[in-house]
């Protein structure tokens, strides 16, 4: 197989499991969510940990973690990585996939929107297009159902910020989530000990330590890292075989996969207004993977010329 195969291999994997994510949070659905994150960022870093000692790179992490130019940047990241972590936990445990897929569908348009906002990059009509049917579909659901869908909002724009931040980080993919658990991880060990030690609940008033009380648990705790890095580690290396347009327009496969899990495994409700939201968001996005497309392809030629 060529280099340019096996990145998308590669990303069709990273994308799958990720999309397949709800089936696995599903199964440990009655462990708190607090206590899935914390053990979530612990385990990621003793995983990631091995996977950079393995590489003989655990001296750039020290160096990342130096106080300096990346730490409040670093620091930003992990704030942003672990909300949008803890929401799409939470989501699935209170049967709402339909709402975080739906995040991860207009998570592309709102990057799009902070990169005019927040960076003055131009955008074509085709974009603010795809910008206008997500906003319009915000606005069909908070009026069919009485509510914002404050799900999907807050996992899109957490992780476009997550994404925004990234773009201040000279670091690879792999170091620079390391250095985020890193961060995150000694947060979540004193809430791990406060759970087992003081009985301590999280927002969903709910008791933790569940970790050690039955090698089911404890083993699907430890799995839990392997949705944070088998998934990146993949991605990274489709990232350096493949033509970022074609990454950028395979990552919908997470959210479809999300989708389907929701409605055909979970049997959450879909109604009228859901379809209709979806349908535009679905028609912003193909404007916007068409631009995309259009856009890259433009640049092709212009640099074979």
């Amino acid at each position: 197989m060529t280099d340019s195969t096996k990145g998308i291999l590669a990303a069709l994997m990273a994308y799958t499991i990720w999309g397949l994510g709800p089936v696995f949070w599903k199964a440990i659905a009655h462990v708190p969510p607090l206590e899935v994150l914390s053990h979530r960022t612990f385990w990621s870093l003793v995983l990631f940990g091995c996977y950079l000692m393995w590489q003989g790179r655990l001296g750039e992490l020290f160096e990342a973690l130096r106080p300096g130019r990346h730490l409040v940047t670093i620091i930003l990241a992990a704030a942003a990585v672990s909300i949008n972590w803890f929401l799409y936990i939470y989501a699935v445990q209170i049967d709402r996939v339909v709402e975080a897929s739906m995040g991860y569908y207009i998570m592309p348009l709102v990057i799009v929107g902070l990169g005019y906002f927040v960076l003055n990059e131009r955008l074509s009509r085709l974009q603010w297009a795809a910008i206008g049917l997500a906003v319009a579909a915000v606005l069909i659901l908070t009026i069919g159902l009485g509510v914002a869908p404050w799900i999907s909002l807050a996992l899109a724009f957490s992780f476009a910020g997550y994404g925004l931040i990234k773009k201040r980080l000279d670091l690879g993919p792999v170091l620079s989530v390391t250095a985020e658990v890193a961060i995150i991880a000694p947060i979540g060990l004193v809430w791990l000990v406060g759970v087992h030690l003081a009985g301590w609940q999280d927002i969903t008033a709910r008791a933790g330590g569940f970790f050690g009380t039955s090698i089911y648990d404890s083993v699907m705790l430890i799995l839990s890292a392997g949705f944070t890095a088998v998934p990146l580690i993949l991605f990274a290396y489709a990232s350096r075989r493949v033509a970022f347009s074609t990454v950028g327009i395979l990552q919908y496969i997470n959210p479809s996969l999300q989708f389907l899990c929701a409605v055909l495994l979970f049997g959450e409700t879909l109604t009228a207004y859901h379809l209709i939201a979806f349908a535009l968001i679905w028609t912003g996005l193909a404007f916007y993977s068409f631009g995309a497309y259009r856009r890259a392809d433009a640049l092709r030629k212009a640099t074979i010329s």
